[in-house]
């Protein structure tokens, strides 16, 4: 028999997109808040060793950074982290300073202080036993007769390895220190005061638990310290708690099969429905300290809701009226914050990047105004056009996906790399990414596959991956590939896979259990599942439990245990200080193909965490991801 013939020759097209343009746009834009005429944001700096600053915007349109280097504005808890500071009106910010996690308060905008320019943060919260021991997140203000105190949820951290939780308030004064208030629970998340002062509510959880599989919301009365529980359960999903004046919560909550807006009365006597549709008005909180809706002056809520990308609508919540605002932004991050009738959020579409955008939203009219942009050179004329696509995946089981087609068509179809996104609860939505130009302007198409497991689309889409993690993934990614060819859209010869953390261990997975790809690329995948759960940290400790199930599974699902079937050839790179995945995970990979001579490379980074942050490791990664799909495409 004459020899399969192996991929046609492939040349790449010349593209305007470098690896340092790519690396460059890692500004990774967040958590933005209003005050009047004035806007904060966090904002991230990769040539600065990635270190995240406070930016903040004045007025007259002056944008300065208030935390100069070496202050690095992120909180670690569960490690993920989440929104970092806070803007007391009077005071200054709060927030988080990565080294050692303490909290310390900065001016809030240029040129407050008694020695503007040179005036240093003071740390409010107590140092801890060892550095990073003691941290904060989650950070909400409260106005008291002794000045303001800020609430947050803390995470301790003990010689012993064991972590614990609690909710605490910090007297800005220095004077009253740190409050303990609510223990007991193995998480926490939006501490929330009453406007009178005499409540607290919350979101709690415990192991083995996460937050978009089953969370309480709870009241406690701090008089006496009196708790109950108004929403939730195990199986129950209830998100960001809003007080709706002093007898009512508002919250998210999945118990319809969707996360929709429900206002409780504070006793949990009732609960209704705000505006009941088959849609998510929030994702998954794998960050602590987002609010995903926002309370506007006139008492109607500013809202992103839909399926995949989310809407910006306004909700009346009397008469459950939803409309979407006329702005020029396809898809919003649940992120939202307001003041009277001004809005800020995180927009963007397939021609614009994730940006800061303040929007005046009085009566019917909304008009926008772009802030910061992680993007300031959007190249013109290469960007690709996605559009949403679906295909089966087995009987009935439909698979949702982003499909960016490349520069210049190719008779037989065109080399395409199959996107796995991680979590393995998160989202692929169709935000302009300039990783994915880098590679359609080369003429190598992507899709990006929101798997069975991933969020946007219910909890029943979400529960496809319960008990099956590497079953589901792996077969919708496989048929995503099989879907471009069958479609004519792809070689079937030329088709790799990627993914970074959970998408990595779909990758490992996928190239074992199947052959459609020519290759994979695994960014700090996880290989094996008992050093897994041995090693990672107390956020995720058990999340394999609802993931895999009982560990007489992990041997017919782990990557690890299929590293002998593979045989093409793999990519794999890691962070050497990454404390969510350990290296361990990919070298152990590494090694099985290197002794069984499959074509593999390793690639580790010194000082890189779990996702790559520096400049100068962001191109590095991309441009030898980019080499690796040039040898193995032909």
């Amino acid at each position: 028999m004459p020899p399969t013939p192996g991929p046609r020759p492939f040349s790449p097209r010349p593209s305007p997109i470098s690896t340092t343009d790519v690396a460059r746009a890692g500004l990774r834009l967040g958590f933005p808040t209003v005050l009047g005429r004035e806007t904060w944001w966090e904002e991230d700096r990769p040539a600065e060793g990635g270190r995240r600053t406070v930016v903040h915007r004045a007025a007259d349109g002056t944008r300065t950074d208030l935390l100069p280097a070496p202050w690095d504005a992120r909180t670690r808890v569960h490690e993920y982290g989440g929104r970092s500071y806070l803007v007391v009106p009077g005071h200054g910010l709060v927030f988080a300073h990565h080294p050692d996690q303490r909290l310390y308060l900065a001016p809030p905008r240029p040129g407050d202080g008694p020695d503007p320019g040179t005036e240093r943060p003071r740390p409010v919260t107590p140092a801890p036993g060892a550095p990073g021991a003691l941290r904060y997140a989650d950070l909400r203000v409260q106005d008291t007769p002794d000045g303001p105190r800020v609430w947050c949820v803390r995470e301790r951290h003990r010689q012993d390895a064991k972590v614990t939780r609690s909710i605490v308030s910090v007297a800005l004064s220095g004077a009253g220190g740190v409050t303990e208030w609510v223990t007991g629970s193995d998480f926490y998340a939006s501490p929330t005061p009453s406007p009178d002062g005499r409540h607290l509510a919350y979101i709690c959880w415990n192991h083995p638990h996460m937050p978009w599989t089953g969370t309480e919301l709870r009241v406690t009365r701090l008089s006496d310290g009196a708790t109950w529980t108004v929403m939730g359960g195990p199986g129950e999903s209830v998100l960001a708690p809003l007080w709706c004046g002093e007898r009512h919560l508002y919250a998210v909550s999945d118990r319809s099969g969707w996360w929709n807006l429900y206002r409780a009365h504070v006793s949990g006597s009732s609960c209704e429905a705000l505006c009941p549709l088959d849609e998510e008005f929030a994702g998954p909180p794998w960050q602590l300290g987002g609010l995903p809706y926002a309370v506007l002056g006139d008492g109607r809520l500013a809202v992103p809701h839909g399926r995949g990308d989310l809407r910006l609508g306004v909700l009346d919540p009397e008469t459950g009226t939803l409309s979407d605002l006329d702005v020029p932004y396809r898809g919003w991050s649940p992120v939202l914050d307001t003041d009277g009738d001004v809005l800020v959020g995180i927009g963007y579409g397939p021609d614009v990047p994730r940006s800061v955008v303040r929007i005046e939203a009085a009566g019917d009219a909304a008009r926008a105004e772009e802030l910061r942009r992680e993007i300031d050179d959007v190249p013109a004329g290469v960007l690709p056009v996605p559009r949403a696509v679906e295909f089966e995946a087995g009987p009935g089981a439909r698979v949702h996906a982003y499909l960016y087609p490349p520069e210049g068509a190719e008779e037989g179809g065109a080399p395409y790399v199959v996107f796995v996104h991680g979590g393995p609860t998160g989202h692929a939505t169709s935000e302009l990414s300039l990783d994915k130009a880098f590679l359609t302007s080369r003429g190598i198409g992507v899709i990006d596959v929101n798997y069975g497991g991933s969020s946007g689309y219910g909890r029943a889409y979400r529960e496809r991956l319960r008990g099956r993690w590497g079953v589901t993934d792996v077969e919708d990614v496989v048929a995503a590939a099989k879907w471009l060819a069958a479609e004519g859209l792809a070689d079937p010869a030329r088709i790799a896979v990627r993914g970074a953390s959970a998408g990595g261990w779909t990758v490992m997975a996928a190239c074992g259990a199947s052959d459609v790809f020519a290759g994979g690329v695994s960014v700090a995948g996880v290989s094996a599942l008992a050093p897994l759960v041995a090693a990672t940290h107390d956020f995720e400790s058990r999340y394999v439990e609802w993931l895999v199930g009982p560990e007489e599974r992990y041997g017919e699902r782990e990557p690890l245990a299929l590293a002998d079937r593979v045989t093409c050839p793999m990519l794999l790179m890691q962070g050497l200080a990454d404390p969510v995945v350990p290296p361990a995970q990919s070298q152990a990979f590494a090694d099985r193909l290197t002794a069984r001579g499959v074509p593999c490379t390793y690639l580790t980074f010194e000082g890189e965490a779990h996702g790559f942050r520096r400049l100068e490791t962001r191109a590095a990664a991309l441009a030898a991801e980019l080499s690796f799909y040039l040898q193995i495409f032909g």
